[in-house]
């Protein structure tokens, strides 16, 4: 992960082309960059922040932040007891605990695993 300003960078390589490709995360407006090389992809992503935080000052508009890492919400007491409970059983603070368990829901959500039901590779179990 690349960070400039603050702001964090996902990087992906095409073998094809020969050439990584940059996406700014954790912010709603799209900042991507690119380069074939370490050295021009870190000067390409600082150039790319740059260059956005300039328009937004041109357009008269905040930048989006990254995100901040903080959510506050409110659960039912009895949901705040068990999950404190269960943070306690793994040895960790209730907020070590929530921050695995929403990483991990959120992990699911987003790339779900491809379930395969053995039972059902046959063709003839089928019909």
């Amino acid at each position: 992960m690349m960070e400039y300003k603050g702001y964090r960078a996902a990087v992906t390589f095409d073998d094809g082309v020969g050439v990584f490709f940059g996406t700014v995360v954790d912010t709603r407006d799209v900042i991507t960059f690119e380069g074939d090389s370490v050295e021009q992809l870190r000067r390409e992503f600082k150039f790319s922040v740059d260059d956005y935080l300039s328009a937004c000052r041109e357009w008269g508009r905040d930048p989006d932040k990254p995100y901040s890492g903080e959510i506050s919400f409110k659960v039912p007491s009895k949901v705040h007891r068990a999950a404190d409970a269960a943070a306690k059983s793994e040895g960790k603070t209730l907020e070590e605990w929530l921050a695995k368990t929403v990483e991990w829901v959120a992990e699911q959500t987003l790339h779900p695993p491809a379930y395969v039901n053995e039972c059902c590779q046959d063709d003839d179990q089928l019909k």
